[in-house]
């Protein structure tokens, strides 16, 4: 489903852009949350020495007005460059898994094919089996000795097909293999953020109690 999606022709025209653009609004979030941190810091000390030195009530009011503001742009901007980056690392890892399955049918298709064409030359090797056996009591010893060559050349042949259809086998085995381990690698990542998510979002709620006691 996601690779139906990611195949829409608006998409492959912004791909080209992608890239860019990424890295155009991580330096802007990057930016923004230096500013944000540089906000804090500075409304913070002001405010602590405004209440130390006892000043009117709307000048204290108007400097925690402000500390207020730099620390909301700060879980703003912090909050976007994380979920930013979690969701380029989303959509890479659906592309690469999207990728991998679209492989892994290819080669299961061709496996199929090959083991199909073995069958058919098993079958083949089993008449001339027969077909040989019949005429060894009718033909002289030259011409069962060039019949035996003959078979011996498709047996020969018949092998070597079912060693590429055996290693055709085994190659799909260990893409699916990966497949797998990478489907388990990306729902471990997600987890992992998810957990990320869910401190930050306990922090923010801390941090928002603090400020309200």
């Amino acid at each position: 489903r996601w690779q139906k999606i990611f195949m829409i022709p608006l998409w492959s025209k912004m791909a080209v852009f992608w890239n860019k653009m990424f890295l155009t609004i991580i330096v802007l979030l990057i930016v923004l949350f230096l500013d944000a941190v540089r906000e804090v810091r500075k409304y913070s000390s002001v405010h602590v020495n405004e209440k130390v030195a006892n000043v009117n009530t709307s000048a204290f009011d108007h400097i925690q007005m402000k500390l207020f503001r730099s620390q909301r742009n700060l879980y703003l901007s912090g909050f976007s460059l994380f979920l930013w980056l979690v969701l380029r690392r989303t959509v890479t890892l659906l592309t690469q898994l999207a990728k991998g399955m679209t492989s892994h049918a290819a080669l299961e298709t061709q496996v199929n094919d090959a083991t199909e064409a073995a069958r058919k030359y098993m079958a083949e090797n089993e008449r001339l089996q027969e077909a040989l056996s019949e005429k060894a009591s009718s033909k002289k010893k030259e011409s069962a000795e060039a019949t035996d060559e003959k078979l011996k050349k498709e047996v020969e042949h018949l092998k070597a097909e079912l060693q590429k259809t055996s290693d055709a086998l085994n190659k799909a085995n260990n893409e699916v293999t990966a497949v797998k381990k990478q489907s388990e690698g990306l729902k471990r990542e997600y987890d992992h953020l998810m957990k990320e998510y869910e401190w930050l979002q306990a922090s923010l709620n801390e941090a928002e109690d603090k400020k309200e006691l």
